[in-house]
Parts: C-alpha cells; structure tokens; sequence
C-alpha cells in the first residue's frame, strides 16, 4: 500500500495557509469598514456644519451691525469645515490608491468589489455635500452683494452689477464710502452695514477659493462615472430590443415550423440573438470600466442585473429555436 502520509500532511498544511490567509483578509475588511463608518461620520458631521452655517448667515443677515461673537462663530464653522473636508478628501484619496494598486495587480475578488462600492457612494456623498456648502456660500454672497447695494442707493449712490462687482474685488471697504463720506444724508449705521458686508464677502471669496481645488477634484472623480453609467444603460437597451424581436420571431418560428419559411425566421432570430450578445457585451465591458472608475453603487447593479437578465432572456430563447 502507497504511503501518503506526506500528501495528507501536504494537504493540512495547504487547509491552514489557506485559513489563514482568509482570516488576514476578514481582518483587513473589518478594518477598512471601520474606516468607511468613520468617514461617513465625518461626511454627516460637514453637512451638519453646513446647516449650521446657513443658520449663521441668516443670523448675519438679519441684523444691521451683527455681533462679533456671530461672526466669529461662522469664521470658526468655516474653518472646522475646511479642516474636516481636507480629512475626508485625504482618506478617500488613500483608499483609492489602493483599490488601483490591487487593480494593477489584476486582482478581482468581492471583497475588492466591496470596496470600490463604498469609496464611490462615499465620494458622491462628500461631494453632495460640498456641492451644498458651495451653494450657501454663493447665496450668502449674492445676499450680501444685494444689501450693499440697496444701502448706496439709499444713499443716492446708484451703481450697475459690473461696477460693484469691480467694487467688491477691492479689499478696501472705504472704496464704498469715499464719494459719500460728505454726504450728511448717510448715516454711520448705513456706512457699518456696507463695510460689514464688504468683509464678509471678502472673507466668502477667501473660503471659496480654498476649497476650490478640492472640491473640483473630487467632482471630476465622480463625473467621470457618468459617461460610462450612460453607455451600459444604452446598450443594454438595444439589447433589450433585439431581444424583443428574437422573441417574437421565435414565436412566428413555431406557427409556421412546418412550412418552408422556417429557415427564413431562424436566420431572422439568429440575427437579433447575435445583436442582442454584441450590445450585452457592450454593456458588460462598460460595466466593468465603471467598477473601475468607482461608479455608483446602486445604478451600477442595476445594469449589471439587467444584463444578468438579458442573458437569461437568450438562453431561453436559444433553447426554444433548439427545441423548434
């Protein structure tokens, strides 16, 4: 009798190693959904932040000469958003490089598919939010603007957009005031609020552009995965066509089994079957491309399903033309 001691110790051995690396991986994916769970704490925290500067800007807005204490509490929620963005853009930036690094490596496993899942649902969350703080920011702006200019035409100062934009472009408030200082009819309160709205505007273009890079980068990412959305979801169409015309033919191919006609349907069948495969395979390649780029999660299993189907669709289809 042949000994296989070795082979059944081989064997054990290979089972452990494989153990082994199974649990590194579950490790590794607790770890990074520890790490997902804490940037969606810090993506909630900037939306939160984000209202509350909505409040502060109403607040500002509402009063002549607003508090210090007001002002200072929004250059504060500035500031902690600015930080907090910079964190949660540096994180995803990190995760990203290494789904491409295992993507270079031709590595292809759900837990790498979980992955990209998350960092893209991530991603458009951050950016929704940052779209949102972009949006207050500018509104607030155009708010202040409005102010600024109702106050010099109280004055009797009138002035056309382009001439207070230009304005505004000036870091000096006094620029508002110079041709009306003399004017008896100005009061200092209306004088204040135009030199109070003047700061924060500047204060609001600073924020802007700070952000600026950094917001653009991360919507670039996640436009990016538009394209490739849009070209699955036309594929799979066409497919869902020609799919539709094989199943009529296939039925047309039964009434008429028995006549000559027959060679004619299956040809027609075999024609909109192999146009249906080209546009699934399409829609596959694309799929793929968009896991790459970090499509997003939702829409991205919806193609895949429809193509999953679609397939099913003509499989069935081929065995009624075999049966046939």
């Amino acid at each position: 009798m042949k000994d296989r001691t070795q082979e059944l110790k081989h064997g054990k051995d290979t089972e452990e190693e494989e153990e082994v690396a199974v649990g590194m991986e579950k490790g590794f994916m607790d770890e990074f959904f520890e790490q997902v769970e804490e940037i969606r704490g810090f993506i909630d925290s900037l939306s939160e932040k984000v209202e509350e500067v909505k409040r502060k800007h109403s607040a500002i807005l509402a009063a002549p000469n607003p508090d210090e204490k007001t002002k200072a509490e929004l250059e504060d929620l500035m500031t902690d958003i600015k930080k907090l963005a910079n964190k949660v853009r540096s994180k995803l930036k990190s995760i990203q490089q290494t789904i491409e690094q295992e993507e270079g490596q031709n590595r292809s496993s759900a837990d790498l598919r979980i992955r990209k899942t998350q960092h893209s649902t991530l991603s458009r969350k951050f950016v929704e939010v940052m779209s949102e703080y972009n949006a207050t920011q500018s509104s607030y702006r155009e708010r202040c603007k409005g102010r600024i200019q109702r106050q010099l035409e109280i004055t009797g100062r009138n002035t056309t957009n382009e001439e207070l934009e230009s304005m505004l472009e000036s870091d000096n408030p006094a620029i508002f005031t110079s041709g009306i200082i003399m004017d008896s009819n100005i009061t200092q309160q209306a004088m204040n609020e135009i030199e109070t709205r003047h700061t924060e505007i500047i204060k609001l273009e600073n924020s802007i552009r700070e952000l600026h890079d950094m917001f653009m980068d991360m919507a670039m990412l996640v436009e990016s995965q538009g394209d490739l959305i849009n070209n699955i979801e036309s594929n799979v169409r066409n497919a869902q066509d020609y799919v539709e015309k094989a199943k009529e033919d296939t039925k047309a191919a039964i009434k008429v089994q028995k006549t000559s006609k027959v060679g004619e349907m299956i040809d027609r069948i075999e024609y909109n079957v192999e146009h249906a495969v080209d546009y699934v395979e399409r829609a596959v390649s694309d799929t793929k491309k968009a896991v790459k780029y970090q499509s997003k999660a939702r829409r991205k299993l919806i193609a895949i399903s429809v193509c999953v189907g679609v397939c099913l669709l003509i499989l069935i289809i081929s065995l009624a033309v075999g049966l046939s």
